[in-house]
Parts: C-alpha cells; sequence; structure tokens
C-alpha cells in the first residue's frame, strides 16, 4: 500500500486505496485471459513472452505486468521462455535461477516451442513482426497481446487466434 502523508495524519484517503487497488488487479488481467481461453492448469504450456520491462526503452521492472504474469503463469504449472531487449539481466536477478523460465537471444527463438505468444511490452521491435514465421514456430496459433499491438482484424485473418486486453 501507498504510505502517503496523509495517511501519517491520519487521513483516509479511499480514492488512492482504490486506485492502488484496481492497478494491482490490472497486472493480472492478462493472466486471467490466458487461463480463460487455455484452463486454470497450465502444466505442459510453454509461452513465449515478448517483454519483461515495464515500459520499452528501459530495464525497469518495479511495477512490470510482467513479474505479476510470470508468477501467475508458474504458479498454473506453465514454462515460459521470455525475450526482452534490455530487462533480461535485471529479469535474472528478480527470479533468480527458476528453472521453468529461460530467457531466449532473440524474440524469435522465445517462441521454439511455445503454445501461444504473449505480449506484454510493446517495444517497437514487436510492432512489425513475421506472422508467417511466428505462426510456423507456434504450436498453436494464439496471440494474448496485453500492449493492443496490431490490428485484430489483420491478425485475424493471417489465421491466428488474437486476444487482446479491453478489445
Amino acid at each position: 500500500m501507498i504510505k502517503t502523508a496523509a495517511d501519517e495524519a491520519g487521513l483516509d484517503l479511499k480514492v488512492l486505496v482504490a486506485v492502488e487497488a484496481a492497478n494491482d488487479a490490472q497486472k493480472h488481467v492478462l493472466g486471467k485471459k490466458i487461463k480463460a481461453r487455455l484452463g486454470d492448469n497450465l502444466a505442459g504450456k510453454h509461452f513465449a513472452l515478448w517483454g519483461l520491462a515495464f515500459k520499452p526503452n528501459t530495464d525497469d521492472m518495479r511495477d512490470a505486468p510482467s513479474r505479476e504474469l510470470v508468477a501467475d503463469l508458474l504458479a498454473a504449472g506453465a514454462t515460459v521462455t521470455a525475450y526482452d531487449p534490455a530487462a533480461m539481466p535485471e529479469a535474472r536477478r528478480i527470479f533468480g535461477g527458476e528453472l521453468r523460465l529461460n530467457y531466449a537471444e532473440n524474440p524469435m527463438h522465445a517462441l521454439d516451442g511455445a503454445d501461444a505468444l504473449v505480449i506484454v511490452t510493446e517495444w517497437k521491435e514487436f510492432r512489425s513482426p513475421d506472422f508467417d514465421a511466428i505462426r510456423a514456430n507456434l504450436k498453436t496459433p494464439v496471440i494474448f497481446d496485453g500492449r493492443n499491438l496490431y490490428d485484430p482484424k489483420l491478425v485475424r485473418g493471417m489465421g491466428f487466434e488474437y486476444l487482446a486486453i479491453g478489445r
């Protein structure tokens, strides 16, 4: 919970508490969308995760949704291979030696053996991918897009099941 001057003065700022709760809940939306599609037990499922940083062009993971998503996926029994252009060293520090979390040298290698692609950070290099190569590398052509990077009609027209946030 946020510790503010209002707390120290004994004031109850319910709006701040509600905003913080809503922000925390939002970090689990993508994981819930994945479980709604694939079931609560993700044992035997493998996910390619693009983006670990809170926002592009940084390695900052302090409040990154990827932290909660990775924890949710692992807790449900899944394995994950992640790629981020800058935040992988920080992710290794945060997640330590978690054996079910691996790191790829590029976005396409993260797809190897994955059941689905999950996009968490809107890095520029993710904006115009080779969708044919993505489809060829995924076991099932499913993209969970937490950043609404793509036009749903276009991606679905290329043979993908496309599940985005808020669309």
